[in-house]
């Protein structure tokens, strides 16, 4: 049994709180470009332009995420606190959304260059589990998205909830999201699948939304919602929705 008894905030730089969540984007996107353009990006035009891709990447993640995050967890309580939707510091994020986000960025980035977004989908698809991982550290450093309660050994207890035994989901998410599927996705790199393009893409969706979909087994529902159709949380169905996306865009491509 572990007692997480972390604080939120990283470090303050003067006046300013530096939060680990704002670190895990921060680190995420950073480790996320150096690896693709250290080892992903061959193609010489492709190197020369991919700098400038970083701030559509950022805006998309950020507005995604976080209008994701308002719209589709917790629409109620942000339309009657508008205020606190700009207040991104104090947590908020949803994946899925900040995954539409990228996704229209890259096509607007894309289309403004003439080329094929699946260059830029399948490049981000390989590093996002990097984000992912970081991101899930960052979760559990501030004791949300916390598990179900159990008696396994390595169970934690998260003092800023309750004083149950929990399972700490966000690692498991943290292990199979982030450290799995990047190994998965790389592994399959080797293979030349960035050279059929859109396939990298479609394997992120399908495996990104097994891994997503058993893993909600073992973390508590969103308060705000609980369970919805057939006992499914939130999570698990977007996750189905996106994982028929991916079946769909793999036999597409393949």
């Amino acid at each position: 049994m572990f007692i997480n008894n972390f604080d939120p905030v990283a470090f303050n730089f003067f006046s300013l709180e530096i939060r680990w969540y704002s670190l895990a984007y921060i680190f995420g996107i950073i480790i996320g470009w150096f690896y693709c353009k250290k080892y992903l990006i061959k193609d010489r035009s492709i190197l020369n332009i991919f700098d400038d891709l970083l701030t559509y990447l950022i805006i998309g993640i950020i507005l995604g995420g976080r209008l994701g995050y308002v719209l589709i967890y917790n629409f109620d309580y942000y339309l009657n606190n508008l205020s606190e939707i700009l207040m991104i510091w104090k947590g908020g994020m949803s994946f899925h959304g900040g995954l539409v986000g990228v996704i229209i960025s890259i096509l607007f980035f894309s289309k403004k260059n003439n080329l094929n977004p699946f260059i830029f989908l399948d490049l981000i698809s390989v590093v996002a589990p990097i984000g992912i991982f970081f991101g899930r550290i960052a979760n559990f450093l501030n004791s949300e998205l916390y598990g179900k309660e159990t008696e396994i050994f390595w169970s934690v207890i998260f003092p800023k909830i309750d004083n149950l035994t929990r399972h700490p989901s966000q690692i498991y998410e943290a292990i199979f999201e982030g450290l799995i599927l990047f190994l998965i996705l790389n592994l399959l790199v080797k293979k030349n699948m960035l050279y059929k393009k859109g396939m990298i893409s479609s394997y992120f969706l399908i495996f990104y939304s097994l891994f997503r979909f058993s893993l909600e087994f073992f973390r508590e529902p969103d308060p705000q919602i609980g369970y919805l159709i057939i006992g499914m949380t939130m999570g698990q169905v977007l996750s189905v929705f996106l994982f028929t996306i991916g079946i769909g865009l793999f036999f597409k491509k393949k």
